[in-house]
């Protein structure tokens, strides 16, 4: 395996590839190195074609070994044109990266299966997490798939679409009465005392490397060619930051050419603290979530001032517009997102309003979540015509129009 040891992104301290959560010198983040004389000798375009349709095509840009049994393995989700969207947007070519395909409907799959094959590597039974929603689902499932027990912090109020869809795969829920970020200090607090395997807190490390495979994914499908733009949410910003990562490291390893792809992040109004940071060019400053777009809804990011770093801009979403963004990508694509993928789309319009995107760009909107765990968000768009058994009635209500 190329990955060689971890290495703190502050002070540089280096540390075995083990479940370790923060620098124990100075509490920075804990990012894996790997050995590039090697991983140019054994990867390639072939060798990754030649591999299994999963993120674990990629298992030697990765962290941990591929599993010998891929269960509920995630990736190669779908990458489609947008071309009504396009029209509507004033963007020459327009993708949408559909990780709504995956097992439980949302990017999160990728990150949770990264954490849990280091977990199984180090023995662990149970898979743990703080969660908006969408880890809860991820992190349930997988231990469903490899036969762990599972523990989920979340929120209290937590849409019960998403709760419901962790709780069928049997987990232990303990449902918080504060925010994520209550969530997600209980989570720090907890793995001192108890033998879980948190992903998002001792296996961060390897959890954080997951999302690197949608930057892999979007190169390899568009001919191992690079988008010009990238549109992606921000929550914790560990996802941001590693799209352009992976982009980098295909650039690196000359699997692509040209430049790394502009990246444009999105955060919505009532939970925005990276994109204040980026337009203030100042540190990022915690703040008390109050978004509808629960599942970007943590006020204390953890990689926050690095995907302010890594931004080209950040656009902030008005609350009173992620449903009609979520409408309007469903009406001109098909495509039902949850509301990250409608403050992501509000980050589009503001983007190219601002002349930030051009005709002659080639764009991709992440898609992170499926509309399906939030749909009562655009109940009210449901009003039908009641009428009776009867097709002449119904051709009266066409006037005449047939």
């Amino acid at each position: 395996m190329p990955a060689t040891h971890l290495r703190c992104r502050v002070c540089e301290t280096h540390y075995p590839l083990d479940p370790i959560g923060v620098c124990t010198r100075c509490f920075g983040p804990l990012d894996p190195v790997y050995d590039r004389d090697e991983q140019r000798r054994i990867v390639s375009r072939e060798s990754i074609e030649a591999g299994p349709r999963s993120i674990w095509r990629y298992a030697d840009l990765l962290p941990v070994a591929a599993p010998a049994e891929q269960r509920l393995a995630p990736g190669c989700t779908p990458l489609v044109r947008a071309p009504r969207l396009a029209d509507a947007l004033g963007v020459g070519e327009l993708w949408l990266k559909l990780d709504t395909a995956n097992p439980t409907h949302s990017f999160k799959d990728r990150v949770v299966a990264v954490a849990c094959a280091k977990a199984l590597e180090h023995g662990s039974t149970t898979l743990a997490c703080s969660s908006t929603g969408n880890l809860a689902n991820a992190v349930a499932a997988r231990a469903a798939a490899e036969g762990l027990e599972a523990v989920i912090l979340c929120p209290a109020d937590l849409e019960p679409e998403k709760l419901i869809a962790s709780a069928v795969y049997g987990p232990r829920i303990y449902a918080i009465e504060g925010s994520y970020d209550d969530c997600s200090r209980l989570t720090v607090e907890l793995s001192f005392e108890v033998d879980w395997a948190f992903v998002n807190v001792q296996l961060r490390s390897y959890y954080a490397e997951g999302s690197k495979t949608l930057a892999f994914e979007v190169a390899e499908q568009l001919g191992w060619e690079l988008p010009d733009v990238v549109v992606a949410p921000i929550a914790s910003g560990s996802m941001f930051t590693k799209l352009h990562q992976g982009f980098g490291e295909f650039l690196d390893l000359g699997l692509v050419e040209g430049e790394q792809p502009r990246l444009i992040g999105a955060q919505a109004e009532g939970c925005s603290p990276v994109a204040r940071a980026w337009a203030d060019g100042a540190k990022v400053k915690p703040v008390r979530p109050s978004t509808i777009a629960r599942s970007l809804a943590i006020g204390s990011p953890a990689d926050g001032a690095l995907a302010a770093a890594t931004a080209s801009s950040i656009h902030i979403t008005p609350e009173d517009e992620i449903v009609d963004n979520i409408v309007l990508l469903a009406e001109t694509t098909g495509v039902f997102g949850e509301t990250a993928p409608g403050v992501t789309l509000g980050a589009l319009r503001a983007a190219v309003r601002a002349g930030e995107i051009g005709e002659d760009d080639r764009v991709v909107l992440l898609v992170t979540g499926d509309g399906l765990k939030t749909p009562g968000l655009v109940a009210d768009r449901l009003d039908p015509i009641v009428i009776e058994p009867d097709a002449e009635l119904i051709l009266e209500t066409l006037g005449g129009v047939r």
